[in-house]
């Protein structure tokens, strides 16, 4: 399925042609006064008004990724229809469209964003929301129709599940993708229940009303997310878009820097400054760290999914583990390091959990462990019956290749979308992967809640005594 523009022809053109024209006068436009970039920038905060207004400003920043080999542009959008908590909201369509042409939704990238942060899917939030929407046009005429795109929109955030989704960001961005953060600035007037200045309309309070935005954006542009997020609250400010700006600053990696593009308003051709909305474009270049660590290649990733399938359905069919672990001669080098690993067994049509089985010690090769424990995952999960041959076409298998686990000090030493954790307490034991909290939207309280009690203790047993070790996993699924 596509999703197609419910805004071409209002809030921007509506055909290629005229989009195309309009490119090159702002084009021509900005050319006059470019100074240039050293780098070409990975990071863009664009409004995200109707090109009438913001579309100019928008694209003195866009520009400076022309002809980039981008291959995935996510864009942080914030949801102005939809009530959103504690969740990003992605598309469940597998494109959206507009009159330049048709962009892949990348759903391999979602599906590993969905094991690492809370992500729920629905088209009906996209098909509403311009905050995404406005921006896909302007990225197909800096880089064509060769990208795919991941777009989130989302609403409030309590502080773990701000940080859970900041950190899975920051893990997955690499150097071949583009962060886009969609914002408008300042909503002035009566409407938007924002006078500080005064109802007067005159240029005075527009001096102000920038003053202010200035301010946000020098929290910004040092990469301060938590003085951006007090400026917030202390102000009032009605930046529409401050949830998805304090994403991305908890996301930057350390010494991120964004330089302001262009700044205007609604109101600067009438100049009646009574009601009126900010825009502001930036740019910067983020220093990714998180996925260019991974261990495991896409081969190794895809070998091992192929061994766990083959054990599980040798054993499914052979009734015993006697004969399922495939011939792994031609195993490559990564998956002969010796690992913990859970293999885990989901309904492919509801999702639900079918079997799901691991070892957290690094005992054995990897893909000796994988191969064992899809045999136990498919026959020996005690919750579960085994799993029968004619349930094998429906069955999703996702392995986790773990790291060894080390001891914390404490609870609170706990990153939730990073971490696999243990607790043991009085002789009891439970482990919870890295993706389990993210998969059910839980904070950390809420997680160690359910660990102790997976333990068989009760629910508040984690907060005093125990001994807790983290881990970390490569995840991935067929």
């Amino acid at each position: 399925m596509t999703l197609k523009s419910k805004i071409a022809g209002s809030w921007y053109p509506g055909t290629e042609r005229e989009i195309r024209a309009l490119g090159e006068r702002w084009e021509k436009d900005a050319a006059r006064g470019d100074v240039g970039t050293a780098e070409t920038p990975n990071v863009l905060v664009l409004p995200h008004a109707g090109w009438a207004y913001s579309g100019e400003t928008a694209w003195t920043a866009v520009r400076g990724v022309r002809r980039a080999p981008f291959r995935r542009v996510v864009v942080l959008a914030p949801s102005h229809r939809a009530w959103i908590e504690n969740r990003l909201v992605a598309p469940d369509a597998d494109a959206v469209a507009t009159p330049l042409g048709e962009i892949k939704i990348d759903r391999e990238w979602l599906d590993r964003l969905a094991l690492l942060a809370p992500v729920a899917r629905s088209d009906r939030v996209h098909d509403a929301e311009h905050s995404a929407q406005i921006e896909y046009p302007l990225l197909q005429l800096a880089l064509g129709n060769g990208f795919s795109i991941v777009p989130l929109v989302m609403g409030s955030f309590g502080q773990d599940q701000m940080g859970m989704c900041a950190r899975a960001l920051a893990r997955l961005m690499d150097a071949q993708t583009l962060l886009v953060v969609s914002s408008d600035f300042t909503h002035y007037g009566d409407d938007f229940s924002y006078t500080p200045f005064g109802k007067d309309g005159g240029e005075n309070v527009r001096r102000r009303v920038a003053a202010t935005d200035d301010e946000a954006f020098a929290a910004m542009a040092r990469g301060d997310a938590d003085g951006f997020s007090a400026f917030i609250v202390r102000t009032g400010a009605t930046i529409c878009g401050h949830v998805p700006i304090e994403l991305a600053l908890r996301a930057f990696p350390p010494n991120t820097a964004l330089v302001r593009r262009k700044y205007a308003t609604s109101s600067d051709d009438c100049g009646d400054y009574s009601r009126f909305v900010c825009y502001l474009s930036a740019s910067g270049r983020a220093k990714w760290q998180g996925e260019g660590k991974t261990v495991l290649s896409a081969e190794d990733r895809a070998y091992l999914l192929r061994v766990a399938r083959q054990s599980l359905e040798n054993a499914v069919r052979g009734g015993s583990r006697r004969g399922a672990m495939p011939e792994t001669g031609d195993a490559p080098k990564a998956t002969l390091a010796k690992m913990g690993a859970f293999v885990t067994l989901n309904d492919r049509t509801t999702g639900a959990l079918r079997g799901c089985i691991g070892e957290i010690l690094p005992m054995r090769p990897l893909v000796e462990a994988v191969a064992a424990r899809a045999v136990d995952a498919a026959l020996h999960d005690p919750r579960f019956s085994p799993v029968t041959e004619r349930e094998l076409g429906g069955l999703r298998v996702e392995v986790s290749a773990l790291t060894p686990p080390r001891p914390v000090a404490s609870w609170h030493d706990i990153v939730l979308g990073r971490d696999g954790m243990t607790f043991e307490k009085q002789g009891h034991f439970a482990v919870f992967l890295p993706q389990v909290a993210p998969e059910q939207g839980w904070d950390l309280p809420t997680t160690l809640s359910y660990l102790s009690q997976k333990a068989g203790l009760s629910a508040d047993a984690w907060r005093n005594g125990g001994r807790f070790e983290t881990f970390q996993a490569e995840v991935f699924h067929e």
